[in-house]
């Protein structure tokens, strides 16, 4: 079985991320303000719905990640869940950007609805897709070639996002948000549900399941447990969507608010805002190229540890940056995301080292109950992220569409810069308890080659 995976299936499994990122990004970045600013959702009322959707993953995302593990089809274990849950993706996807004009309680009720349900179909297509990753190759350096492929295509969905949602909002609500961003949903929707079923076609699924081997599930939820590496990682995913939710949420309120952004192009056809956000996504699928050759130099926990850290101090620094300082913002945002490309590749790299760890010691491979729990401690981050920001944005007294207090404008700096930068901080010092080296990385990889030779 050859190790090198062709360049198409590396591009179409990037795409499933694209797919996924369209929305995880618009979510992110365009939902918190979407609710509270477009629809008029009090802040509070909107950090409450973050919170009891994604609390409800404390189900969801195990259980999906032991049903994919246990599924068994023509196209694989994984493979399948991409091509079903796509239309149901994208068509949801769609349906949270577009509330009809309802009542102001209704208007809660269908918000936490879509939501909710949005995020049972995330996790019911996005568990199967990354744990994809961990049965396409067992050679580590593929591995975090795909890992690359795959987070270049995730911030392509940020790149459009950011460049294109609100020239596109505009476009079609032609001054009427409301319809903006339904239309502009409606569009991504299909783009999304596509991405997805190409992810399907491209690629394939090569490390099989042992034959008869126990599939209890209290077995694979105490093995996962007692791997201490993924309990590390846990942690660590837990603080750094943490980070990244929180920031995201009070982004369009950041440049609204405090900069003063009027809307008017600044630069091409983007105003300010989406300047901020088109740079900031090309300078970190620029940082990502630089992925393998600090895997190689440093090892991933040692690359991932020192950009981490370096990535905390630009994402504070902005605490600093004086509002009309729109040069020093770009590149400041610049520095911070080259630092963050190589994190996410590196990251999920990790976590297929994480699973081989798991199988070799346990003699159980749990692909996908191990990128369920990843993705757990995440969605857990973006319950800390998002209820964060809706309940510090209400304590500090903000209200859409007026002259914020000082109290609000300095709520809105803090969670853009302080909170972020402090996650990422904690963040690097989780990682130093990660042992696994990438030296023995190799030597499991033989091991468990020897393993599945003897069981076949």
């Amino acid at each position: 079985m050859s190790k090198k995976l062709s360049l198409l299936e590396k591009i179409g499994y990037g795409a499933g991320d694209t797919a996924s990122n369209i929305f995880y990004q618009g979510i992110s970045i365009v939902l918190f303000f979407y609710y509270t600013d477009v629809q008029k959702i009090e802040a509070g009322t909107v950090g409450t719905i973050f919170l009891v959707a994604r609390l409800w993953d404390a189900v969801n995302d195990p259980a999906m990640g032991i049903i994919a593990d246990r599924t068994r089809s023509r196209w694989g274990s994984y493979r399948p869940y991409l091509l079903y849950v796509s239309i149901p993706f994208g068509a949801v996807g769609y349906m949270m950007f577009a509330i009809p004009e309802f009542s102001e309680g209704m208007k809660i009720v269908y918000a936490a609805v879509t939501y909710g349900i949005f995020g049972m179909l995330y996790t019911a297509i996005n568990v199967p897709y990354s744990a994809l990753m961990g049965v396409m190759t067992q050679d580590a350096e593929e591995r975090t070639r795909l890992a690359s492929f795959r987070f270049v295509g995730a911030f392509s969905a940020m790149l459009l996002i950011g460049m294109a949602v609100r020239p596109m909002v505009a476009y079609f609500g032609n001054g009427n948000d409301v319809v903006g961003y339904k239309l502009t949903f409606a569009f991504l929707g299909m783009v999304a549900a596509g991405l997805f079923i190409f992810t399907f076609l491209t690629t394939r699924e090569r490390l099989e399941p042992k034959k008869n081997e126990e599939t209890r599930i209290s077995t694979d939820l105490t093995i996962l447990v007692k791997n201490k590496p993924w309990l590390i990682m846990f942690v660590a995913g837990f603080l750094t969507l943490s980070n990244v939710v929180v920031r995201n949420a009070a982004m369009f309120h950041y440049f609204k608010y405090y900069v003063k952004d009027s809307g008017e192009p600044y630069f091409l056809w983007m105003d300010l805002t989406s300047l901020m956000l088109t740079s900031g996504a090309l300078a970190f699928i620029f940082g990502i190229f630089f992925t393998n050759t600090l895997r190689k130099k440093f090892g991933k926990r040692n690359a991932l540890i020192g950009l981490t850290f370096g990535n905390a101090a630009g994402l504070a620094a902005f605490f600093f940056v004086p509002p009309e300082a729109a040069t020093a913002m770009l590149v400041v945002n610049a520095l911070a995301n080259i630092l963050a490309g190589p994190t996410p590749a590196l990251v999920w790299a990790m976590y297929t080292d994480v699973a081989d760890y798991g199988e070799l010691k346990f003699g159980r491979r749990t692909t996908a109950l191990v990128f369920s729990g990843a993705m757990f401690s995440q969605k857990m981050g973006w319950v800390m992220g998002g209820a964060m920001a809706g309940y510090l944005l209400s304590w500090c007294g903000f209200v859409p569409d007026a002259e914020q207090t000082p109290a609000a404008i300095m709520g809105i700096r803090v969670m853009f810069s302080l909170i972020p930068g402090g996650f990422m901080i904690a963040n690097g010092l989780v990682l130093f308890l990660y042992k696994i080296t990438d030296k023995e990385v190799e030597e499991m990889a033989r091991q468990l080659e020897a393993m599945r030779a003897e069981s076949a």
